[in-house]
């Protein structure tokens, strides 16, 4: 059985207890924890293949000791995702969660217990009020936390103290332009329930009543990225309006508080999302753009697409004189898809014969000439660049060895910018 402590909160009072009342009548995300046994929902950060390929060069060995944080771990989908794929791995792992919310921690100890997920210790209470002999850790998650804490920059600045000199983080926070016409709805309800107490219940039924007099020239109602709040559940309708603790970030923003707390962020998440190139092909614009740093070009796409509602980032200490993302180019590296059934979509494409997929309002297109489904097809998540390439240019024709580096470089560029395909040993 995993094991459970229930510690004191420091401060239950003020924006504390405003968490609790929440997420103690609804428990966020909305899971049941008998769907374990149909299904692992899986996401970004923490993604055992992302860990690997952003933090560790796609070397890490997951035969050693790895230590894991989940830092405001909510009902548990991060944590139930990578203890999986770490117990999958037989990894001697050691991963401690914690939360504010009882009623969250229940809901994430159930769904651990369903799969045998034995190797979790629970707590119940801050992410402050883990120390330094809690850990270090090796990886810390900390997804949509920061945002509702006072000073997220406090709270960051906490983690990086847990964290092993070798180690990074997956960090996700929510994003100001996606999310236009959220806090005008927030400014609304707050100044409507202000003249009295009311149930959690009475405020999602003012929630509603709210949405549905928006007129049509309403930027909530306006706002497509934003899942109609109609189709909201009360758990995720609560906490996307009623919160009591929110804010939001601009890229640099975002950037500006991981480099305060001393760390650096290794990419942001899709890195397609946060360049120019993945929204215009307007020469003179990318001409203008071309010469920004990846943060300018960032904060640039930001703007020009207008739709991100999270920020996501893989960081690390700052002061590393070595990359920690895995090189694809590398012989050694092996290509592997971050979706079985992505890749297999992929390797069933024609010469010639494009395809299309929405993801988050971005646009994903592949056209592979022979060369590239050839490419495709070799990627089987075992063999390495090096085996594919001397597989390639062994089979008859006369295949420049200049012209494979270069169709391979373009189409993992493009991969592992969509977060389709990642590198591994």
């Amino acid at each position: 059985m995993a094991h459970i402590e229930n510690k004191a909160l420091g401060s239950d009072t003020g924006w504390a207890q405003g968490l609790r009342r929440h997420y103690e009548a609804y428990p966020y995300p909305e899971r049941d924890p008998k769907d374990e046994t149909k299904r692992l929902i899986q996401g970004s950060p923490s993604h055992i293949l992302e860990i690997d390929h952003y933090l560790f060069q796609g070397k890490r060995d997951w035969s050693q000791p790895f230590s894991v944080l989940v830092a405001g771990g909510g009902t548990g989908d991060a944590l139930i995702m990578l203890a999986q794929q770490l117990a999958d791995r037989h990894c001697p792992a050691r991963i401690l969660y914690v939360d504010m919310s009882e009623a969250s921690l229940d809901i994430a100890q159930a769904r651990a217990t369903i799969r045998g997920l034995d190797h979790i210790d629970f707590r119940h209470g801050s992410l402050f009020d883990i120390q330094r002999q809690d850990g270090p850790f090796d990886y810390i998650d900390c997804c949509g936390v920061l945002h509702h804490l006072p000073d997220p920059q406090d709270g960051l600045n906490h983690l990086t103290s847990l964290l092993h000199d070798g180690g990074g983080m997956g960090l996700m926070v929510y994003g100001t332009l996606g999310r236009t016409g959220v806090y005008h709805m927030q400014a609304m309800l707050k100044h409507m329930l202000a003249s009295k107490a009311r149930s959690p219940q009475d405020e999602i039924a003012l929630a509603r009543q709210l949405s549905a007099a928006l007129p049509d020239t309403n930027w909530f109602r306006r706002n497509p990225f934003i899942v109609h709040h109609k189709a909201q559940s009360d758990a995720n309708l609560y906490d996307l309006l009623l919160h009591s603790q929110d804010r939001s970030y601009l890229v640099p923003e975002f950037l500006d508080l991981i480099a305060h707390a001393n760390l650096e962020a290794v990419s942001l998440m899709e890195p397609a999302l946060y360049k120019p190139e993945t929204y215009t092909q307007d020469r003179k614009i990318l001409a203008e753009t071309a010469p920004m740093s990846w943060q300018e070009q960032a904060a640039f796409a930001e703007y020009f697409a207008g739709n991100i509602i999270t920020h996501l980032a893989y960081v690390r200490p700052q002061g590393r004189s070595t990359s920690s993302v895995a090189s694809f180019e590398d012989p050694e590296a092996v290509p592997i898809f971050r979706e079985p059934a992505v890749g297999t979509a992929l390797q069933q494409l024609r010469p010639g014969q494009k395809t299309q997929a929405k993801r988050g309002g971005t646009i994903f297109s592949l056209k592979p000439d022979v060369l590239t489904c050839d490419v495709l097809k070799a990627i089987d998540g075992q063999r390495s660049w090096g085996e594919i390439k001397a597989r390639l240019l062994s089979q008859p024709g006369r295949l420049k060895e200049s012209r494979l580096d270069d169709a391979y470089r373009g189409l993992m560029q493009h991969l592992c910018d969509f977060n389709l395909v990642l590198v591994t040993r």
